[in-house]
């Protein structure tokens, strides 16, 4: 089994996730008592958060460049960066290694074209539904990219941040977003991209009638691909 790096905390509730989902998987592919090996450098995310809020990005990629170098220095053969919106500093990360990065949004693009999809909607941090790094990113497979209105995006950007990433999952934030997926699939949306990898704790495939894409658990698909190749 190759050995992953995975650079996590931002935020630990995602990041345990991506654990227990990585070893659920490496178990269901190869049986008995086989688990994934994994390298793990959690981050401190409030430092990260103030670096998102107050737009140094050159630091936040300098933190996370440094992390890979760690990573792959203690043996790590690909890298695994546990947020979506981090791969804004993707570059800074893959340009410190000599490893392969496992990109997000690559990983959900195929996914997507897999389907039959084109067009879908993006409910995500507001950096990652307002900026363009990922939705150029996904342009490139050619998947046009829809997000909430203004007042939407400041909601599933507040949820996020004030509940999510604190562990808190309350059954009126799972509604206002399923109000949010609706809104998104009435404006043409054939699909849904749970762009955050936090919002798996709250909506999932039972909240819409158009298919979901989950990004935490194809990025851990993904993976699994490459540990087990």
């Amino acid at each position: 089994m190759n050995l992953l790096g995975v650079i996590g905390g931002m935020s630990w509730t995602s990041t345990a996730e991506y654990y227990r989902l990585l070893n659920e998987g490496v178990a269901s592919r190869l049986g008995g008592l086989h688990s994934a090996r994994l390298l793990l450098h959690s981050v401190d995310f409030a430092q990260v958060e103030a670096m998102q809020r107050q737009d140094h990005w050159d630091q936040a990629g300098a933190l996370l460049a440094e992390a890979a170098r760690g990573l792959e220095r203690a043996g790590a053969g690909a890298l695994l960066l546990a947020t979506n919106t981090m791969h804004k500093v993707a570059p800074a990360t893959e340009n410190a290694v000599g490893v392969p990065l496992l990109h997000i949004a690559d990983c959900t693009a195929r996914a997507i074209r897999a389907a039959g999809l084109s067009r879908v909607g993006l409910l995500a941090t507001r950096f990652t539904m307002e900026q363009d790094f990922y939705r150029e990113r996904l342009a490139a497979h050619g998947i046009e990219t829809l997000v909430p209105c203004e007042a939407g995006r400041a909601e599933v950007h507040r949820i996020i941040y004030g509940e999510l990433c604190r562990n808190v999952v309350l059954p009126q934030s799972r509604e206002r977003y399923r109000e949010i997926m609706a809104e998104l699939v009435g404006r043409g949306a054939q699909g849904l991209i749970l762009g955050c990898t936090e919002i798996t704790l709250l909506v999932s495939q039972a909240d819409t009638d158009v298919p979901v894409f989950d990004t935490t658990a194809i990025h851990v698909q993904a993976a699994l691909d490459w540990m087990l190749s």
